[in-house]
């Protein structure tokens, strides 16, 4: 009996030392405050050093391209990774995230007439980052990423190469 209940103690300490947060909710203020983008999204840790991850982007525009009374987003965008964490047990851990994204709306250019662009087109890319927890429940972390655009209609009106960057702030729970 003893053994019986020493041994499932031990096994609710096992799995409620491993539950510690499931997963994340997160924004990215940084593109709020420079862009107007409304980068939001959830990660569902898989383990304690890998998770995945959906973002929607709202006014998603192609890399920090500025927006005038003269050129118009109208794009939105989701994004799904798979993000690994170098030092899970620390309070701040190094990441790696490769991602691909689906980027849909048009842009609009009025300067010399009006030309449309489709900006319909599928990213693959690469980030890294380093995110901080605070007590299981508050997360914070800059992050940096370099993606290839694949439309060939988007490449020709910008780079075929898109940079982003971010801080994102997040809830663990």
């Amino acid at each position: 009996m003893k053994k019986t209940v020493l041994g499932l103690l031990a096994l609710v300490g096992v799995f409620t030392a491993k539950a510690q947060y499931k997963s994340e909710v997160k924004f990215n203020i940084a593109n709020v405050i420079a862009i107007a983008s409304i980068e939001a999204g959830y990660e569902y840790f898989m383990d304690d050093n890998q998770s995945i991850g959906l973002e929607v982007h709202i006014n998603d525009r192609f890399s920090y391209v500025a927006e005038t009374s003269s050129k118009k987003f109208d794009t939105n965008s989701i994004l799904l990774n798979y993000n690994y964490y170098f030092s899970p047990e620390e309070k701040g851990s190094f990441f790696v995230y490769p991602f691909i994204k689906y980027r849909f709306g048009e842009h609009e250019d009025t300067r010399e007439g009006k030309t449309n662009t489709d900006m319909d087109s599928f990213i693959m890319g690469l980030g890294v980052g380093y995110k901080w927890a605070w007590n299981d429940k508050f997360a914070i972390g800059p992050y940096v990423s370099i993606a290839r655009n694949f439309s060939e209609k988007v490449n020709d009106r910008f780079m075929a190469i898109e940079p982003n960057a971010g801080v994102s702030v997040g809830y663990r729970f």
